[in-house]
């Protein structure tokens, strides 16, 4: 649609090692009409800094929204409120250690343009944290089960719901600003409470038939989390928060 402006949100706490290879898949998009939103959740390094630094060459505008309760959601939430006041009427997301493909940009565009209101792409591991066999083939293997699985919960099935559930990443989403405003947003609460993107996701559900599983809306995702929790307790996490760390400061794993 014609006058559409796109915004492209990411969350960050303590990601100045990390979101300068985002920053750099980000300018390395083949659609450059947008604009980037990074939400700084209350870091104690130098993440503000990098992104500004990156901001004086960037093929885009940048900004810095500051959010100090802790939460991905509710760092989330921010960046899209912030990015719909300031005219924004589509959105999209990924996180500070997540290298989206150059077409991305395009694809969400293509995809929200067309009628959909709600984009859920593919997540695979970053070619560049050189993948083991397993990582690459076993663990999403078992991610797309757990998928099949909320798939066919009683709890996702319900009558309210206008569409089926499809497997969600909450840092490789799209969804329009009016869809946003209509469902009430991402949940803002602990990283360790919820999973903030499949609560998004089922609150869309209830508004909008036009979601859609993007295969071809790809990130590359960091292993890691994977890698200091190990298979098991990975899995466990994701679904439902099974298993959570001793402390709330082992959530953030850096």
């Amino acid at each position: 649609m014609p006058g559409d402006v796109i915004a492209v949100v990411v969350p960050a706490y303590n990601e100045a090692a990390s979101i300068g290879a985002t920053l750099t898949a980000l300018a390395r998009q083949t659609d450059h009409g947008f604009r980037l939103v990074v939400v700084d959740n209350a870091s104690s390094d130098d993440t503000a800094g990098v992104v500004r630094r990156f901001a004086g060459t960037a093929p885009f505008p940048v900004e810095i929204v500051t959010e100090e309760e802790p939460g991905a959601g509710t760092a989330a939430d921010t960046g899209f409120r912030h990015a719909i006041a300031t005219g924004a009427t589509l959105l999209a997301r990924t996180d500070a250690d997540c290298l989206p493909a150059p077409d991305w940009v395009a694809t969400l565009r293509t995809y929200l343009e067309g009628g959909h209101e709600l984009v859920c792409g593919r997540s695979v591991p970053r070619r560049d944290e050189r993948p083991s066999w397993a990582e690459r083939h076993v663990f999403p293997v078992a991610v797309r089960l757990a998928a099949l699985y909320g798939r066919y919960r009683k709890s996702h099935r319900t009558p309210d719901f206008r569409s089926p559930y499809v497997l969600v990443h909450g840092h490789n989403l799209a969804l329009t600003a009016d869809l946003y405003r209509r469902c009430g947003g991402t949940a803002r609460e602990a990283l360790e409470d919820g999973s903030e993107d499949v609560t998004l996701l089922n609150r869309a559900r209830r508004e909008t038939d036009r979601i859609v599983r993007a295969e071809d809306l790809v990130v590359e995702a960091s292993l890691r989390r994977l890698r200091a929790w190990g298979a098991r307790r990975t899995l466990l996490w994701y679904w439902d928060r099974r298993w959570r760390p001793p402390t709330s400061r082992q959530v953030h794993v850096r």
